[in-house]
């Protein structure tokens, strides 16, 4: 396993609402590196602004690995999704996220869909809506697989959008995409708003997770509030799942701060339950 931590690059709008470290890549990674994380989830919008060589150089000089990219933000600072009533609107969040699929070959990362799927709009029946998310699943599938990529479903809470919210919802998506490469993720701060037993989400759906997202229960850094982080790490080491952790949260009071405590409550947790080594 792996812990990381998300990392806006360049092309994002510098702004409060993002979940994510953010400034030139250089010091982001070093800032990282130097605090003994593992490697890093990169939120981009626009790639083609982006040195793919230099990026990748850069996190392994550091000794990071690029483990995951980050789709969030074509949403939510370009409002595109597969969703929208507007053909051409639909055609180019497909484009935006093949691109970002390119992108991520180029690492030999994974990359997510959470806010860019879209969202049940009035007076549109919901099954036209799962019919086009479920087009756009399939057509960046069929542009990823080739490229080795895989894709991660995340389960958003209802606060965000209402469509697909539960586990369940992601599970029911999967399997109408029927693309071995359209996994899901979980984020335990949606886990835990959306279902009844977080421990038995964890558990149920562990065949078809590849990427978790970690954060407290009021959306900071973990340690900050209520989540039990030590039973909740151990569920997923229990299951089996042995791949990358995020920590994704908003960054307050500030990133280094974030970044700081968040490695220092989890580091300890990884290492009893995973075996871990810290890095410095």
């Amino acid at each position: 396993m792996k812990l990381c931590y998300q990392v806006a690059t360049p092309d994002v709008a510098i702004a409060e609402s993002v979940t994510a470290y953010q400034g030139p890549l250089q010091k982001t990674f070093g800032d990282l590196a130097a605090l003994g994380y593992d490697g890093v989830e990169l939120m981009t919008i626009d790639p083609g602004k982006l040195d793919w060589s230099e990026v990748k150089r850069t996190a392994a000089d550091l000794g990071l690995v690029v483990g995951l990219v980050c789709t969030g933000e074509v949403f939510g600072q370009l409002g595109l999704s597969f969703a929208d009533p507007d053909a051409g609107r639909r055609a180019e969040a497909i484009a935006r996220v093949n691109g970002l699929i390119d992108f991520a070959a180029s690492q030999n990362a994974k990359i997510n869909i959470g806010r860019v799927r879209g969202q049940y709009l009035p007076g549109i029946p919901h099954e036209q809506t799962e019919e086009w998310a479920v087009e756009g699943f399939r057509a960046i599938s069929d542009h990823a697989a080739p490229l080795g990529v895989q894709i991660a479903l995340e389960n958003v809470t209802i606060m965000q959008t209402n469509f697909v919210n539960t586990m369940a919802d992601a599970r029911r998506m999967i399997e109408m995409t029927n693309r071995s490469n359209f996994k899901a993720m979980i984020d335990v701060f949606h886990l835990n708003i959306e279902e009844k037993d977080i421990y038995q989400a964890i558990r149920d759906n562990a065949d078809i997770n590849i990427h978790v997202h970690l954060c407290d229960n009021n959306r900071r850094y973990p340690g900050n509030c209520g989540m039990d982080f030590p039973k909740i790490i151990q569920t997923f080491h229990d299951v089996g799942y042995d791949d990358l952790f995020c920590t994704e949260v908003f960054q307050f009071p500030s990133m280094e701060e974030c970044a700081k405590r968040s490695i220092a409550y989890l580091a300890p947790i990884f290492e009893k339950v995973y075996g871990r080594k810290q890095k410095v």
